[in-house]
């Protein structure tokens, strides 16, 4: 495959990308087809990686309403209809889900997915759903799985037992909830076990972390300094964190030397979190946001997350991760043009990184053929105009192709085709 006259992120002028054998041959200023390869003209496009979801949960979705509607809108609501939903589990059912919103996912531009799933289910039913899609899946997705308590590892019965059995399975990575136990010690020596787990089977640790309004949880501090002491470092990722939004300012000082000390990753589920925290609030109501804009200007890893699509913890939702950078730019103060540019890096390298999948990840010569297409002037039209890409491309195959919107207003008698764009 070849691809001309493309506009690359981060470089300045056109270039064509020549593709064999699954990977970015060669990347030149102008290359010749040669062999009969398929040629796509991008007319000045953007080339961009693929969008990265470093958050989901695959085993949820498309469940609201099963069995009732979640009618407050609270976590503790949603927890109760999910105890309810997950006793008809079936493979076949999660995995008719789970696929469902890996094909919207993938047509919005996502090639690169971590998803959770519980831990605590009699017969690992969601895990060993997951496990099948992520192999009848890996052609068209790079699928992560961690296995995650979702009711704890201690407060739940032989919740560290079956833990260690759904990471045996095959996962990839190890959760944990220690804000959810019921005691601080418990929360301590259940992150104590989640290490010990990833270091035995040689895992990644991605902790649902501070999921939280209390600034009193604190337990971001005790996954950094395993990550530290450990030597673990960015095979470590904190999701949530939105205690941190409520931390005082002398704390949050100290707490990030320590981040960046431990080189961990950061994941901030935006729309879920403004959906569920600052709920025990009445006015001013607090973000729930982790610290985005200071997490990176003290250079700590942050990426973004789906989170919850279309269940009783979130109503909402298509797979989209234009809508979640969308949300998370606005809450986060990410506003200024610069901070703008650099916002796709949140659904795009930085995900990467958090992943541990660097190594197959950009556009780069000798990399994995893995791209997008975008009808975008440039970053910041992308994100303004919010615009979908046209070609995604896996390993030199395309796997998505959308056509372009065509919409027409008319007024008077006369017909006028609109156009987002603004000329210069």
């Amino acid at each position: 495959m070849l691809i001309k006259n493309a506009s690359i992120r981060g470089r300045e002028g056109k270039w064509d990308i020549l593709i064999e054998n699954g990977k970015f041959s060669k990347i030149g200023a102008r290359i010749e087809a040669v062999n009969g390869e398929e040629i796509i003209d991008a007319s000045g496009k953007m080339i961009i990686p693929p969008y990265v979801d470093s958050h989901v949960h695959l085993d949820y979705v498309c469940t609201y309403g099963e069995p009732r509607y979640n009618m407050s809108g609270t976590l503790f609501e949603g927890i109760s209809i999910w105890s309810e939903r997950k006793k008809t589990l079936t493979k076949e059912d999660v995995k008719r889900r789970a696929r469902h919103v890996l094909d919207w996912e993938i047509a919005h531009g996502t090639q690169f997915i971590r998803t959770h799933v519980n831990s605590d289910e009699p017969g690992h039913v969601s895990a060993e759903a997951l496990l099948e899609l992520k192999e009848d899946m890996k052609d068209l997705v790079d699928l992560q799985i961690v296995a995650f308590p979702q009711h704890g590892v201690y407060n739940f019965p032989n919740g560290d037992t079956l833990l260690e059995e759904t990471v045996r399975m095959g996962v990839d990575a190890v959760g944990a909830i220690p804000h959810y136990e019921d005691t601080r010690e418990d929360l301590i020596a259940s992150l104590y076990y989640c290490f010990d787990l990833a270091e035995k089977y040689d895992k990644l640790v991605d902790v649902h972390c501070d999921e939280t309004d209390d600034p009193q949880s604190r337990a971001i501090e005790q996954v950094a300094h395993q990550a530290w002491k450990r030597e673990m470092f960015n095979k470590v990722t904190a999701s949530h964190t939105t205690a941190m939004g409520s931390y005082n300012n002398a704390y949050a000082f100290k707490l990030m030397g320590v981040l960046e000390r431990a080189q961990i990753n950061i994941i901030s589920n935006a729309t879920i979190n403004i959906h569920l925290q600052g709920r025990y609030d009445s006015y001013p109501k607090r973000r729930g946001i982790t610290r985005v804009d200071e997490l990176l200007a003290n250079n700590i890893n942050v990426s973004m997350g789906c989170d919850d699509i279309m269940e009783p913890f979130y109503p909402l939702g298509v797979g989209d991760m234009l809508d979640v950078l969308n949300m998370g730019i606005h809450v986060s103060h990410l506003t200024g043009y610069q901070q703008i540019q650099d916002s796709l890096d949140l659904i795009t390298n930085n995900g990467a990184r958090t992943l541990n999948r660097e190594d197959s990840y950009g556009i780069k010569e000798g990399k994995p053929a893995n791209l997008l297409i975008v009808p975008a002037d440039d970053t910041y039209d992308l994100i303004r105009r919010h615009v979908k890409p046209e070609f995604s491309i896996r390993n030199g195959n395309v796997i998505m192709r959308r056509q372009p919107e065509n919409v027409t207003v008319y007024n008077k008698g006369s017909a006028i085709k609109v156009n987002y764009t603004v000329e210069k």
